[in-house]
């Protein structure tokens, strides 16, 4: 337990990560306000990656727990639900902490607030898969608001709250009902995404306190993250239904202008990798997310579909004409 007196766990989620796992335990135990509980959650890994931080256990005050794979919401609720900490500290395998992380994190827990606060977060460093820096306080150039004031903003774009980069009061993480595990992607979206509805305060850090690793075995490029995006896009359709007595059109304004791009783009690659049942799974998903645009994406999609369908047509005769196509969709794109 640190000076604050506030227990902070933290909980690592551990899936074949044995290259970055050393760099991750190193980052928690440089930090200057030492977490009371190190969590390692090993969700059913193939590799190495358990045997290193068993290595860890053996000299420091870890715990590693074991479970049958289930992805990251799974796990990180496993470790969550093992431990006794007032606040919940994650990260990543692949990320770092800076040894400040999480002494910076705790101050706005310690002062008396109006409203009580649901997180904690702050920019972040990018890093690549070697450790070398590529993009210093990246979410100073990326859209999204901080912090969290309003649905509306959290809807049409991505949070870009990350886990790694954040400290959450364990009393509104199981007010909310913790991670969906039924998403292996969009999950720390999700939850909030829930914590801001629930009422919960939110505080921005503008310093970089975490090193965010992205790399090609990341799973923001995964299968699991494309039919994550789907049944998250689905979810936030049944959660905000549209209110035209108030002109809030959630799925025309907020919702499918920020899915359709990225639904698009995982058509592509599974047509691109001729992932025959891919390219069917996610020629379904875009069929029903355009559906739901504005007039001018429904008029150009009308007249793509047809094409979309089968996969040998659409590798003939879209791939080739991409570099026409492009324009032609960010002009129906375009916000009227």
């Amino acid at each position: 337990m640190g000076e604050t007196g506030l227990r902070i766990v933290t909980v690592i989620p551990l899936y074949n990560g044995a290259r970055f796992i050393a760099r991750a335990l190193d980052s928690v135990l440089d930090q200057t306000l030492p977490p009371s509980e190190i969590i390692v959650v090993d969700d059913g890994s193939t590799d190495d990656g358990p045997v290193i931080v068993q290595r860890f256990v053996n000299s420091h005050p870890i715990r590693l727990l074991r479970k049958p794979n289930g992805g990251q919401s799974s796990a990180r609720n496993f470790g969550i639900a093992s431990s006794n900490a007032d606040h919940i500290a994650l990260l990543d395998q692949d990320d770092a902490w800076y040894p400040n992380h999480l002494e910076e994190l705790v101050r706005p827990f310690q002062e008396a607030r109006a409203r009580e606060l649901g997180w904690v977060y702050s920019d972040l460093d990018e890093i690549d898969s070697d450790g070398n820096m590529v993009v210093r306080s990246l979410l100073r150039m990326m859209p999204s608001a901080h912090p969290k004031r309003d649905v509306f903003t959290c809807l049409t774009m991505d949070m870009f709250v990350l886990p790694s980069a954040s400290l959450i009061s364990r009393k509104a993480f199981e007010a909310v009902g913790g991670f969906d595990e039924n998403l292996m992607g969009y999950e720390d979206d999700d939850l909030f995404l829930r914590l801001f509805r629930a009422g919960y305060d939110n505080i921005y850090l503008d310093i970089p306190l975490t090193q965010w690793r992205i790399h090609t075995g990341s799973s923001s490029y995964s299968r699991r993250m494309s039919e994550s995006r789907a049944i998250y896009f689905r979810k936030l359709l049944a959660s905000f239904p549209d209110e035209p007595q108030r002109r809030r059109y959630f799925a025309r304004d907020c919702l499918a202008p920020r899915f359709f791009p990225k639904l698009a783009s995982d058509y592509l690659v599974a047509l691109r990798d001729r992932e025959n049942d891919g390219v069917a799974v996610t020629f379904r998903n875009l069929k029903f997310v355009s559906r739901l645009h504005n007039p001018r994406v429904r008029i150009v999609m009308t007249m793509v579909l047809p094409f979309l369908r089968f996969p040998f047509v659409a590798r003939c005769l879209v791939l080739p004409f991409l570099p026409v196509l492009r324009p032609i969709v960010r002009w129906a794109l375009r916000v009227r």
